[in-house]
């Protein structure tokens, strides 16, 4: 069977690409191994916020009383929870099922492997082959949870994010290795449920990727809920022969031994570019993941890649985006390049954390002189209606000209505000333009505007 395109993988990435494509008149197939959507759909963004929602909720109810409302004595259901979690991830892997047969998309469910430019063989379950070809191939084969050789990954006590997903049981103790994204949300959701959980980072700080001020306060505020955290250490030794497991960390102040039920391996993640061909054709790889140009094309002509087996941000908007634009650039199209500096990145523990541009450390490494703005939540009224006024928000502009350098939350909700930020520093727009937009009163997203006025020094409400 020939095409126009084939994409090999339905991730948040695959799909978009294959839409896209075929908007623009392509004749598009895509190939998917185990389940549309991929890993964010099934096994990633999505169920891990049902799981999230859950937690939230019995923290509602837990505190239910502070709001004038009683409850008595709310228990979890760990197995309806769970339930609830893959419910959510197989509505919306049927919808991108809806999403191909509305688009006139061949799915072709099997392994793929490219065997020459335009040419890719699919093996099914059953191992059947066939070939398939087409003009231009899109790559969109994900990642997958990096493994360590001191936490080799047994899928019972030593678990990763997919395992943590579906646990038969709700274990009484866990240790977490990493505060990444999936390493906190994880954490939040299993301490707020009654799991004693201890978190374990390499880094002098929990998420090292955000600013330092959002690392101290996301510490503080797991250390309130009763999560223990052990910065600047590593697990060098796991021993798994017992009911639970043993771990050997080595710290500042030397080696400690920490026992748990479980332990969640969340130290980031590894492109899948193994057996899918790229030594056969000759495409360049460099620390295992796929290079491309600014368009996701390969060294080889007629060949993309996109998402998390390039060496862009592993972040699932990332991927539809790049995905949208290889799918443009491939037919004919000139899309405007990835700008990598304005991705937003969010964390959904609670309380969550998003951020966009340059952290001040970053900002001032990169010789500007900046102005500095924090606002706390404290001084929020919605904040404090809602009962949630831990956490600020913090920007940082360029002093010479107000150009909007970087921006950094953490509270409630901050996920659904970060956007305000990233679409004022696509449009250029400065300091003096955010202090002149009026932001509706009482919201948490004025805290944005609140906070460039004491950058600026020019706060009403702090």
């Amino acid at each position: 069977m020939a095409y126009d395109v084939i994409v090999l993988g339905s991730g948040p990435g695959g799909y978009p690409a294959a839409i896209r494509a075929s908007q623009l008149g392509k004749k598009v197939a895509i190939i998917e191994k185990e389940s549309l959507g991929g890993v964010c759909l099934n096994w990633g963004c999505i169920p891990t916020k049902a799981l999230l929602k859950s937690a939230q909720v019995f923290e509602y109810a837990k505190h239910a009383s502070a709001y004038g409302i009683n409850v008595s004595d709310p228990t979890t259901d760990f197995g309806g929870i769970i339930k609830r979690s893959r419910g959510v991830a197989d509505k919306m892997s049927k919808g991108v099922q809806f999403l191909m047969k509305k688009n006139k998309i061949d799915v072709i469910m099997g392994y793929g492997k490219l065997l020459a430019p335009g040419k890719l063989e699919v093996t099914t379950a059953d191992s059947n082959k066939q070939i398939v070809e087409a003009k231009h191939i899109i790559i969109a084969t994900g990642g997958r949870a990096r493994e360590l050789p001191s936490m080799p990954i047994d899928g019972k006590k030593i678990i990763g994010y997919r395992e943590a997903m579906v646990l038969p049981e709700q274990p009484k103790s866990m240790i977490i290795c990493g505060s990444g994204a999936i390493g906190s949300e994880f954490a939040y959701f299993y301490n707020s449920i009654g799991t004693k959980v201890t978190i374990v980072e390499f880094m002098p700080r929990v998420v090292p990727v955000e600013d330092e001020e959002i690392s101290k306060e996301l510490e503080k505020q797991f250390k309130k809920q009763g999560i223990t955290i052990m910065t600047g250490s590593e697990v060098i030794k796991v021993e798994t022969g017992g009911n639970g497991i043993k771990a050997k960390v080595k710290t500042n102040a030397g080696e400690v031994e920490l026992e748990a039920d479980i332990l969640l391996s969340a130290v980031g993640v590894v492109a899948n570019i193994e057996n899918i061909g790229l030594e056969t054709l000759g495409i360049k790889t460099e620390k295992g993941k796929i290079i491309v140009d600014a368009y996701g094309q390969t060294n080889i002509p007629g060949i993309y890649a996109i998402g998390d087996c390039t060496p862009g941000q592993a972040l699932a908007h990332v991927a539809a985006k790049e995905g949208i634009n290889a799918a443009e650039h491939l037919s004919g199209h000139h899309p405007e390049p990835m700008d990598y500096n304005n991705i937003p990145g969010c964390t959904y523990c609670s309380p969550e954390i998003a951020s966009v541009g340059y952290t001040e450390k970053a900002a001032r490494d990169a010789g500007y002189e900046i102005k500095v703005g924090k606002f706390p939540f404290m001084a929020s009224g919605k904040a404090s209606a809602a009962g949630a006024t831990e956490g600020f928000v913090k920007v940082i502009y360029d002093a010479k000209y107000g150009e909007f350098l970087g921006c950094h939350m953490i509270g409630m909700n901050v996920t659904e505000m970060i956007a305000e930020a990233v679409v004022a520093r696509k449009l250029e727009t400065t300091a003096h333009e955010i202090l002149n937009a009026v932001h509706p009163h009482p919201t948490m997203s004025e805290g944005l505007k609140e906070a460039t006025a004491v950058a600026y020094g020019e706060a009403i409400d702090v």
